[in-house]
């Protein structure tokens, strides 16, 4: 079975540059300033024009690499659709840039919802939900008190303004694009209302993030919904997909290498975090704070900048180990919750 997920490519597209992986459909990559350094993006020939898939985040380098892929690769055609897959920055951050040239973005009501609504959000300091979310979760006074004080991140730092107007796509529409219709099918946990497109034509998934090979799509739990469940959410998502999913399925994901053996990845995908939940419920014969949990969620300690994206996923673990009546909870003295298996 560790030959079940292969990749026809064994490297992605250089800067600037596409390959073309089907018949009218093209694959870029553009850069990321983190630990995970790029997004895929890809590009569906209409004959007339483009329709785009994703857009990476809103930079001066982003935007003078998509000039660069528009008269290179596209060869000058107009780009005139765009269809975002979820809400993240590096997927809708340029969205805006595109509609101020007049292309039409297509997306869930969910994402543009989020994607609009985070944007118009700017925070100059951490909120007070924001903080009582770190306080519940265990942070120390030191971190809450740095956080208190610094300026928090913000979808404005990296996502272009968005314009009021977008097309609505929902779960069962079918688009047509590059050729081919696509069967629209709507995942959870790591985005509300993810969309994921299905060729009806091909062999073809335009995945974003809700089908990743080799690494797991964060699933976090934040200070707008505390008690939320995303973890549900994403483990129901991945069993929903496991009928649909064929062998010979190419799938096109946001990040890493496009991949066959989606049908062993959907299995992976959840055994993944059912470990991680059976490590994390042994931890929890003793009672810990979330940000005392990383251990035997991720098989190390994390610090630095994967902090914040590994406490949120820690959450996620434990609300959902709540929700099914595993573990409970209870407040200490200093407003922190300490999570204990039954």
């Amino acid at each position: 079975m560790s030959n079940a997920i292969h990749h026809p490519w064994d490297a992605p597209p250089a800067e600037g540059e596409a390959v073309e992986i089907a018949p009218d459909i093209l694959w870029m990559r553009l850069p990321l300033p983190m630990a995970l350094d790029h997004v895929n993006v890809y590009a569906l020939d209409d004959g007339d024009g483009w329709t785009l898939v994703d857009t990476g985040m809103s930079s001066r380098k982003t935007k003078t690499i998509w000039d660069r892929l528009i008269t290179g690769p596209l060869a000058g055609k107009p780009v005139r659709r765009l269809i975002v897959t979820h809400h993240h920055p590096d997927h809708i951050g340029l969205a805006g840039w595109f509609q101020a040239q007049g292309v039409e973005l297509i997306a869930t009501r969910t994402a543009w919802l989020y994607a609009r609504m985070l944007v118009l959000d700017e925070q100059p300091k951490a909120t007070p939900e924001a903080l009582l979310f770190y306080q519940r979760a265990g942070l120390n006074a030191a971190m809450r008190a740095q956080k208190a004080e610094e300026r928090p991140f913000n979808f404005a730092d990296v996502v272009e303004a968005m314009p009021q107007g977008f097309t609505r796509i929902a779960e069962g529409d079918i688009l047509t694009a590059g050729g081919r219709r696509w069967l629209v099918r709507l995942g959870q946990g790591h985005a509300p209302d993810h969309a994921t497109l299905w060729s009806l034509d091909d062999h073809l998934i335009l995945a974003g993030d809700q089908l990743l090979p080799g690494i797991s799509a964060n699933i976090g739990v934040y200070p707008t919904e505390p008690d939320a469940d995303p973890l549900g959410e994403w483990l129901d998502s991945t069993r929903g997909f496991a009928p649909h999913a064929r062998l010979d399925h190419l799938v096109l994901p946001g990040h890493k290498l496009p991949f066959t053996g989606l049908p062993f990845r959907l299995i992976q995908m959840a055994e993944n975090h059912e470990s991680a939940l059976t490590r994390l419920l042994s931890h929890l014969a003793t009672p810990h704070t979330a940000a005392q949990c990383f251990v035997p969620l991720f098989k190390r300690e994390i610090t630095g900048s994967q902090h914040g994206l590994a406490l949120v996923e820690t959450v996620a673990h434990l609300n959902y180990l709540l929700k099914r009546g595993h573990v409970s909870r209870s407040l200490d003295a200093e407003g922190a919750w300490h999570w204990q298996a039954h």
